[in-house]
């Protein structure tokens, strides 16, 4: 459905496209065993924005995010229960082949943690394993794009064979950002990429994720309420592994609804 948008009086009204949903979580409950650590949330992951997951340690905030690429699999006695969607097909069918997925909703954690290979060969994996470069120009040059997207190539291009673990830690994160964009997914996940980084290395990395958003769907969980309000478009404030509120974000951090998010924000608990 379209909106009309006047921007000037007299000037011509021009169509608005509705924002759509990449990813969409309805009723998601995630259980450890006997704790549960998600109730029912439900949040829609906008196509080509940054998502900001904020709140209190132990909220909920990285588990939602591991939902969103079945990361949560990877933990014994870990089940969920609700609906995951990609483009509208759940994740979680039976059918859907997990690596594909991953491959799809690509992930950065908040550890750099590049392969114990050179810089070509941490970027190269990928592709090779997915079947997406038909010859070696064509992996070179998919390591170079993704390189360049990263905002990494001019730094490194004269040791691509060099350990990608030599590189400081604001360089191993884009090289993992890089590493995550050579397979071309969808959506990218990010789990506090920049908490483990120095002030300037931080502000590289942010500078990366507002270019990265023209292309990609993006979700940061982040502790940093001004990394939040700098990067998203919109946030979801979590609190006991439930949402409490998700909307822009100009209006979360200016006018938020809930007195929680306001307390959050403002530093008076988590």
């Amino acid at each position: 459905m379209m909106e009309q948008l006047s921007v000037k009086a007299g000037m011509p009204l021009k169509p608005v496209a509705a924002e759509t949903a990449k990813m969409r979580g309805k009723g998601v409950s995630v259980f450890y065993g006997q704790k549960q650590a998600l109730f029912a949330v439900d949040l829609d992951v906008l196509d080509r924005q940054v998502t900001a997951l904020i709140g209190p340690s132990g909220c909920g905030k990285s588990t939602f995010l591991r939902t969103l690429n079945r990361m949560n699999d990877t933990v014994e006695g870990a089940r969920i229960e609700g609906l995951v969607t990609l483009d509208g097909e759940d994740i979680y069918n039976k059918e859907i082949d997990v690596v594909e997925l991953r491959a799809r909703v690509g992930m950065v954690f908040q550890k750099p943690n590049p392969f114990p290979k050179s810089i070509y060969d941490n970027i190269a994996y990928g592709p090779k394993i997915h079947g997406l470069a038909r010859s070696k120009a064509d992996l070179d040059e998919i390591v170079v794009t993704s390189l360049r997207k990263a905002g990494l190539f001019e730094e490194v291009k004269d040791r691509l064979h060099d350990a990608g673990t030599g590189l400081s830690g604001g360089q191993q994160q884009r090289l993992c950002i890089a590493r995550a964009i050579a397979v071309s997914p969808e959506v990218i996940l990010m789990d506090e990429p920049c908490s483990a980084l120095d002030p300037i290395a931080t502000a590289t990395v942010e500078e990366l994720i507002d270019e990265l958003r023209q292309n990609y769907t993006i979700v940061i969980v982040t502790h940093s309420m001004q990394q939040a309000a700098r990067v998203s478009q919109r946030t979801a404030m979590f609190h006991l592994g439930k949402i409490v509120e998700v909307g822009p974000t100009a209006k979360m951090f200016q006018n938020p609804d809930d007195k929680r998010t306001q307390d959050y924000i403002t530093g008076r608990f988590g």
